[in-house]
């Protein structure tokens, strides 16, 4: 061997893998997902396997020397792939759908090879106007005025917590940004409002905010599990009155347990009249304001300081994206904003520099993905398989009131249900146990999977739907499963 031909292996032993190699192993990844999509009912949703199983298999040290691309892939084919709750199913009817369509993962792949950071314009010039331009869109979408600007992130419950920081920044002569806030006896102890059924993400917000638990307070229900903006007004003259500083309310539109929806218009006269930041948890609901005939539920969040939506629920957008708009752009950015010497740019101040606006310097590329789909779907594409969600739920809603001994639980206005099967002679405990016994059964047959929670103490099967390779055979199917099992 020439010296040039070590120098030539050498080379190819420090690259990429070869192109040719690329083509090949991009075509059997893409094969492997559309088999995977086409045929994902052949999997059970919740795989039969014992915490460890999966670990039990995979060598405990690296490998020092490169394996075959062949190997890793059957590798991933026969420990992976069947071992992961399987999302994609048209059975996984828990928690809320999070569903990524075809257009959506080929958006995903175009952002990784990519690989844009989009931390600044400089950096990222079409990545960060591609944003601009899909934040607006999906504004307009929501019905939303212009007033809001925006940005991606990972999860609500990163958007929430900025939203919270902000709210928290302008708090007058509280200056947390610069003096923090432990050790000082010249501020009240600042308190935060949200519902009994708010997410625990907010809680942990306010950890994270230097708010700490003590400083929220949950403000009692209504009959239909919604924060009482009476309730609400009634907090903020008590907690003024002990020396709480108030400085912010987070509505839910759509709670994780019921998917009641707060009234936004009545709590937004509380913040106005109160000076309080008013932010909207919409995370999974706030799609279905895309519907005109459902818009009518979100009446008032126009009003709020900062809302988020999340396109990776109810929007069938690969995970993760996380749509936070708000209404002053500048209090973020004043609130979080840093910017040493080496990110500095000549255009600072004509675009978005968008790590000014959150805790992230690096942030990934969720644009492209929203504007293939957005481009793929059109937006009536996406109100046509809402509305299908929609039918699905309330045609499981009307078996089940019209079954004896079973009964819903709360409203359910979008495509989630709480239900309850309340056999005769039973106490409340061991209707409990009855119903904790349905789910488990069904859960067990693998074809469908169910979620659970609590509702003014009770046990609850929640069943939502948003996938739309769901059929009405998956929700005949479903409903079968839970008589059977309430029956056995």
């Amino acid at each position: 061997m020439t010296e040039r031909d070590r120098l030539d292996r050498a080379q190819i032993d420090l690259g990429d893998m070869d192109e040719q190699d690329f083509r090949r192993a991009a075509g059997q990844v893409a094969d492997r997902v559309a088999d995977y999509l086409a045929h994902v009912e052949r999997y059970r949703v919740v795989p039969d396997i014992e915490p460890g199983d999966v670990r039990a298999r995979i060598p405990a040290a690296p490998p020092e020397e490169p394996e075959p691309w062949d190997a890793i892939l059957a590798d991933y084919a026969t420990l992976i792939e069947p071992n992961i709750t399987h999302w994609q199913h048209p059975g996984y009817m828990a928690y809320f759908c999070s569903t990524a369509p075809g257009p959506g993962v080929l958006g995903e792949w175009l952002a990784a090879g990519l690989n844009s950071n989009v931390m600044f314009w400089r950096n990222a010039p079409a990545s960060t106007e591609l944003e601009e331009v899909v934040v607006a869109w999906l504004r307009q979408m929501l019905g939303l005025p212009e007033a809001f600007d925006g940005m991606f992130t990972d999860t609500a419950s990163v958007s929430s917590l900025l939203s919270i920081v902000a709210a928290r920044h302008v708090v007058p002569g509280l200056d947390a940004r610069e003096r923090g806030l432990a050790g000082r006896d010249d501020i009240g102890p600042l308190r935060m409002y949200l519902s009994d059924e708010a997410h625990s993400s907010i809680e942990k917000a306010a950890i994270v905010a230097g708010v700490g638990r003590a400083g929220v307070r949950r403000i009692p229900t209504d009959d239909a599990f919604r924060m009482r903006p009476d309730a609400l007004a009634e907090a903020v003259a008590e907690d003024r009155a002990q020396g709480f500083t108030p400085f912010c309310v987070v509505a839910t539109l759509g709670t994780t347990s019921s998917t009641s929806v707060d009234p936004a218009g009545p709590i937004a006269d509380v913040c106005e009249r109160e000076r309080l930041w008013l932010h909207i948890d919409a995370a999974y609901a706030g799609a279905a304001a895309l519907l005109p005939e459902r818009r009518g539920l979100f009446e008032g969040w126009e009003r709020a300081d900062s809302i988020v939506v999340n396109p990776h629920k109810w929007l069938m957008t690969p995970f993760d994206a996380s749509l936070l708009l708000f209404r002053r752009p500048e209090v973020y950015r004043d609130a979080l904003s840093l910017v040493p010497e080496y990110l500095r740019t000549n255009v600072r101040g004509q675009v978005h520099d968008f790590h000014e606006y959150g805790i992230q310097l690096g942030r990934r590329f969720r644009a492209l993905k929203l504007w293939i789909m957005i481009r793929y779907f059109g937006v009536e594409g996406f109100r046509r398989r809402l509305r299908e969600s929609i039918r699905h739920a309330d045609t499981l809603a009307g078996w089940v009131e019209a079954e004896p001994g079973w009964r819903l639980v709360a409203p359910h206005p979008f495509s989630t249900l709480c239900i309850r099967h309340e056999p005769d002679g039973l106490d409340a405990e061991a209707t409990d146990a009855h119903n904790a016994r349905i789910l488990e059964t069904v859960n067990r047959d693998g074809r469908i999977f169910l979620s659970h929670t609590k509702l003014r103490g009770r046990y609850v099967i929640r069943v939502t739907f948003g996938n739309p390779r769901c059929t009405m055979r998956h929700v005949e199917l479903c409903w079968h499963l839970l008589r059977d099992a309430a029956n056995a």
